[in-house]
């Protein structure tokens, strides 16, 4: 069993993330923290907690986070999102009210109250929370079983020519994480863009025949229409659930593992994660970062589409 604390900023693949983690039997959702990224602070936690609403999961805490980045204004992702960050489908109003005190503070506690190596950090928005959290209380560092993150990426950007959105939007957060000492995963751009809902996955979803499946298929119609006007995509990339995907099982992806930085200068490469790829693989021992390379298609959508079904 994966225990995990889902941080992140709803968002339509947030949305599926979080239906993921909720449906899979080896995923423990102990906890949803929310970030400003794809929408304001406001928006996307009252996204998190209507998704985990839908999902009949209200027995989930949700903590808010951080409203901007650690130094740069708040630039949200309305383009792909939209206005409210899950355009497209109708939000059940959450029952269960949003917990008192700030994300990092209960990621801290939640962290040095477990036993060491028993959590794991699944970021899918922007670090801002994870970084504050590690400044606030380093022990945690040396007590999270490991980070897997959705960001950055070896070969391609999407919010720049070299940057993805969740690292440009707080590269100065990401570096912090990044240069951590914790075992890192990074799923970036060069693994979700093979996470692609296509129309013959999208009718294995509608198939399901549940109130679900058709608020995730609502999703995935708005999302299809975003990436088509906005990203040059046909069908859209369904990227932060391949993070808790992994952990389900890391045979759906193939990692490479290797020294990971992120650029904070500003400038045309801002936010550019930079995995040096020379030489032979370096051991865990020796290197605590690897990037994720190449997706196992059919694998990932079974494990959503399980997880849906599963939910009923």
């Amino acid at each position: 069993m994966q225990h995990i604390i889902l941080d992140c900023d709803p968002g339509h693949d947030d949305a599926m993330a979080i239906l993921l983690a909720v449906g899979n039997p080896g995923i423990d959702l102990i906890g949803v923290t929310t970030v400003g990224g794809n929408q304001s602070l406001d928006k996307v936690t009252y996204n998190a907690r209507s998704v985990l609403e839908m999902a009949h999961a209200t027995d989930i805490p949700v903590h808010a986070g951080s409203d901007r980045p650690l130094i740069r204004p708040l630039e949200v992702a309305a383009s792909i999102h939209g206005e409210t960050g899950l355009d497209g489908v109708t939000l059940p109003k959450p029952t269960r009210p949003l917990e008192q005190g700030h994300a990092a503070n209960w990621i801290i506690d939640t962290i040095m109250g477990s036993e060491p190596g028993t959590i794991t950090l699944v970021p899918t928005g922007p670090l801002t929370n994870i970084a504050l959290a590690a400044r606030l209380e380093p022990r945690i560092v040396e007590r999270v079983k490991e980070v897997v993150l959705m960001g950055g990426g070896v070969h391609v950007g999407n919010w720049s020519a070299v940057a993805e959105f969740n690292i440009k939007t707080d590269p100065e957060a990401a570096r912090v994480v990044f240069r951590e000492a914790w075992p890192l995963t990074m799923v970036g751009l060069d693994l979700t863009h093979q996470a692609l809902c296509t129309p013959q996955v999208q009718s294995r979803i509608d198939a399901i025949g549940t109130d679900l499946s058709a608020f995730a298929s609502g999703l995935m119609d708005f999302f299809r229409k975003s990436y088509q006007n906005n990203q040059d995509f046909i069908d859209p990339p369904v990227h932060d659930p391949c993070t808790v995907a992994y952990l389900i099982d890391p045979s759906v992806m193939t990692t490479r593992r290797c020294p990971l930085d992120v650029e904070i200068a500003d400038g045309p490469t801002l936010g550019m994660t930079v995995a040096d790829l020379r030489g032979p693989e370096p051991s865990a021992k020796d290197c605590h970062t690897q990037v994720a390379l190449k997706l196992d298609f059919d694998k990932f959508w079974n494990l959503i589409i399980d997880a849906i079904t599963r939910i009923g």
